[in-house]
């Protein structure tokens, strides 16, 4: 049976991957509507490819650059925001939310609003329109399937276990590239060291997330709005072999585990084909030829970005989506060279000190905290 499937981020690392899997199965896809930001070129490239129903760059500057590559095919090409957000209506039995930062909000709420099925790539999404977001997926019968690979392995674990039943929920964090640095060599770390993830290959604002661990505290804040069984119930331990990516500990004493190489495709897949299975090309894990798994506490005193998201969580309201916020401008300012690397999480623990907004009962009243959080943390970061 060919199902329809739209990817919201074609070009992005989390697009191609997806892309990758639809490719391997070609004759069980049909296309609908891919968008990028602003890759005009590859974009074009992957809908003709895939012969896509409709491509849309979010930046209506690079439009133009799309109609001359696609012309003379059938493919329907738009650009702009407003025509993001209408190409994540496009009936679809699947659509991929894949859109890096909070871009990806109203596009993602309006394939939620279609009440079909959703696999959720954009951390965005639930970190800072947490409960707006969840509110509209039980409005809408929405299935919203979790495609980080975190969180996928605890949807995984649970396996349609009752909530009630859970002791603890596990995410497990490489520690990423600085996991044993010193402070004193934290001080000192460059973008380029940043951005070399031990394990994954990743984009540059996620992989600076994981080298200062805020990636674990916003997973953490997106487990919470997921599986509901609580703050307290939810934990972080460092595993630097990245091969156990979540656990769920039930209160008869078991731990269920799920285990798999560090590679998208094998989350993707799981939402892809779920409640099924499919092929991927991943090879099998040599458990043997990994040797040992191991584990440690999270620090917070060389990484307290943790801290600072478990806060916002328990603080709820507008304040996980001012933690984001400020993150991004302090991530932003970093990779351009502005600010220490050690600064990111002072910067945003400064923010929420001194920015603490309504609750948002909207994705309107979000993306207004977001802009005023955004202008505010840049102005912070103003030289005096």
């Amino acid at each position: 049976m060919t199902r329809s499937i739209s990817i919201l981020g074609a070009t992005g690392s989390i697009g191609a991957s997806t892309l990758d899997l639809v490719r391997r199965n070609r004759d069980a896809w049909k296309v609908v509507a891919l968008t990028a930001n602003g890759n005009a070129r590859e974009l074009a490239r992957l809908a003709a490819e895939f012969s896509a129903e409709i491509a849309v760059v979010a930046d209506e500057g690079c439009l133009p650059e799309l109609q001359a590559a696609l012309a003379g095919s059938r493919i329907e090409v738009a650009g702009g925001k407003a025509a993001l957000t209408a190409a994540a209506t496009r009936q679809a039995d699947i659509t991929v939310a894949a859109i890096v930062g909070c871009a990806g909000l109203e596009p993602t709420m309006a394939a939620i609003e279609q009440g079909r099925t959703v696999a959720l790539a954009n951390k965005e999404a639930l970190v800072s329109a947490g409960d707006v977001m969840m509110d509209a997926v039980k409005r809408h019968g929405t299935t919203l399937l979790p495609m980080d690979s975190e969180h996928n392995a605890i949807f995984q674990c649970l396996a349609g276990n009752s909530y009630d039943h859970v002791r603890s929920i596990t995410l497990t964090a490489s520690g990423g590239p600085f996991r044993d640095w010193s402070a004193d060599q934290l001080a000192t770390a460059t973008p380029a060291q940043a951005v070399k993830h031990p394990n994954w290959d990743m984009g540059a604002k996620i992989s600076v997330d994981s080298a200062t661990m805020f990636n674990k505290g916003l997973e953490l804040i997106e487990a919470h709005h997921l599986f509901p069984v609580g703050l307290e119930r939810l934990r972080i331990i460092v595993h630097p072999q990245s091969i156990i990516h979540s656990m769920v500990e039930y209160r008869d004493g078991s731990t269920l585990a799920q285990l798999g190489p560090s590679d998208m495709r094998v989350p993707i897949a799981s939402c892809l084909a779920w409640p099924q299975r499919m092929d991927t090309p991943c090879a099998p894990l040599d458990l043997a030829a990994i040797g040992e798994l191991t584990f440690r506490a999270p620090d917070e005193q060389r990484f307290p970005a943790t801290r600072l998201c478990r806060e916002a969580a328990e603080a709820g309201g507008a304040a996980p989506a001012v933690l984001n916020a400020g993150n991004e401008v302090a991530v932003a300012a970093f990779l351009a060279g502005k600010l220490a690397f050690t600064r990111i999480a002072v910067e945003v623990g400064r923010l929420m000190d001194r920015f603490s907004p309504a609750a948002p009962a909207s994705l309107g009243d979000v993306m207004a905290v977001d802009a005023e959080a955004r202008a505010l943390a840049t102005q912070m970061l103003e030289p005096a």
